[in-house]
């Protein structure tokens, strides 16, 4: 018995080296040649780093000087006063719950009809579902809504021309499919 699994050991070492000794194909050869040609090829010259040149630092001392980060003197364009005429958000209004998104975030996924009104369901980027209708305010740039049709809400936003004053854009959330 002990005679047996020991040949059989001995078999199956053989029969696993000669196995392995197949798998040394002479097809590799080609593949050593092209690594000693790699081998023998001259290192390329490596172009040098360009110069890197020095700017001149600049501190900020507040003083006289306006706030960089603002875009005129004022401090803020939305508390600056409107111009005679021209239109500008209302900012002592009560602010609604969908102006907290920008109109980015939110989609237009339904529409309700009630009394014969309609009422525009919008979802929010955080998954609330809210009831709109017209009058109502959404968007981070003082939309109002003019009107909801059965596929789109559409509405005028106020804002900031960069000048100091306030100009209308339409915009609309589409339904999404």
């Amino acid at each position: 018995m002990i005679f047996r699994h020991s040949s059989i050991r001995v078999l199956l070492v053989a029969l696993s080296s000669v196995l392995l000794g197949a798998c040394g194909e002479p097809g590799m050869q080609d593949l050593r040649q092209y690594i000693d040609q790699v081998k023998e090829r001259s290192a390329g010259q490596i172009e040098s780093l360009p110069e890197v040149k020095s700017v001149e630092t600049f501190i900020y001392i507040e003083g006289e000087r306006r706030d960089p980060f603002s875009l005129s003197g004022e401090d803020n364009q939305e508390d600056a006063p409107a111009i005679a005429g021209g239109i500008s958000p209302d900012n002592n209004r009560r602010k609604e719950e969908l102006e907290r998104y920008p109109l980015t975030a939110l989609k237009m996924v339904g529409l309700l009809e009630q009394h014969e009104e309609f009422w525009g369901l919008v979802v929010a980027d955080d998954g609330t579902i809210h009831r709109v209708r017209s009058g109502n305010y959404l968007g981070q740039d003082h939309g109002q809504i003019l009107r909801i049709t059965e596929n789109r809400i559409e509405m005028v936003e106020i804002v900031a021309d960069g000048l100091g004053s306030y100009r209308e854009r339409s915009a609309f959330l589409a339904l999404s499919e």
